[in-house]
């Protein structure tokens, strides 16, 4: 059986980016999109597992030069989300939902060996608190808390909500990421290092909070920081998924602050070129070497 640095879960998503000029640009895009290619390309062995209606999309082209090993389960609908971005950094946006996939079940995942599961939602339903617990039983879990807290409303639109069960899950969970905004709706603080003391609190092992300036990370011992130093935002969408699929990844041989710097410099080079990161290990390492020695 072959054995993987990491699988990442999540459904692709059919975008519909209106940028804050109202120019319209779709694209087949998604959390396990941006995840997979910058896992894959900064030399990890990586496993994707998706849902999708075939005639919607083409999987092998969406990832195709990846390195990827890609798994795939037809779904009734395709997720697909319209995003309308009102600044130029793309900072603030509104969301609305056009459609959701089947939700993701543990007996569906592909039977593989993997050292990480990482789950790559969207929205609150596209995986549960069972399968968590289920993976956590394989391998490292870690989770982008987006996915359990964007709810769609009856009018397609997203709204964000507490985790309800976040005590119970949290404990199941290696590496937790939030944004700053996430991390205040889950802990009700707006200081981002009091908030990663909150989320540690919950039960996750290693909690990373991003931000536009800089991104955090905190192991209940100490707190890590690195800024982002990108040199262009045209690329902005997925930064966060770039970032934590490259920490968690380098994370696997590699202490917390140079894991950090590799996952900060790979989003800030990244943020430079719209789409997910589809440049090589070097080129992150060359990165490092001009602008964070």
């Amino acid at each position: 059986m072959k054995k993987y640095d990491t699988l990442v879960v999540g459904p692709i998503s059919l975008d519909i980016n209106i940028d804050y000029q109202d120019n319209v640009e779709r694209e087949v895009g998604g959390a396990v999109v941006q995840s997979g290619w910058a896992a894959a390309s900064s030399g990890a062995q990586t496993a994707i597992f998706t849902k999708l209606n075939s005639k919607d999309a083409s999987i092998e082209k969406v990832f195709e030069g990846s390195g990827a090993d890609v798994f795939c389960k037809e779904s009734a609908n395709t997720t697909s989300i319209r995003n309308q971005y009102f600044t130029a950094d793309k900072e603030r946006r509104a969301c609305n939902a056009l459609g959701q996939c089947d939700a993701f079940h543990f007996d569906e995942l592909p039977d593989i060996d993997s050292s990480i599961y990482h789950f790559a939602g969207l929205m609150v339903g596209d995986f549960d608190g069972e399968l968590i617990r289920a993976a956590s039983k394989k391998g490292a879990v870690a989770v982008d808390v987006q996915c359990l807290l964007r709810t769609v409303m009856p009018d397609g639109t997203m709204q964000f909500f507490d985790y309800a069960d976040k005590k119970e899950i949290f404990p199941y969970v290696t590496y937790l990421k939030t944004d700053a905004a996430e991390a205040e709706i889950l802990t009700g603080l707006s200081d981002r290092f009091e908030a990663a003391k909150v989320l540690y609190s919950y039960g996750a092992k290693e909690i990373m909070i991003s931000h536009n300036t800089e991104i955090l990370v905190y192991d209940g011992k100490e707190f890590y920081t690195c800024p982002i130093k990108a040199r262009s935002l045209v690329g902005r969408s997925g930064r966060g998924d770039t970032t934590f699929a490259g920490y968690i990844t380098e994370r696997l041989h590699a202490d917390i602050p140079t894991a950090l710097q590799y996952a900060t410099a790979l989003v800030s080079l990244k943020m430079e070129t719209p789409g997910p990161f589809k440049g090589k290990r070097e080129d992150v390492l060359a990165y490092i070497d001009e602008f964070y020695k």
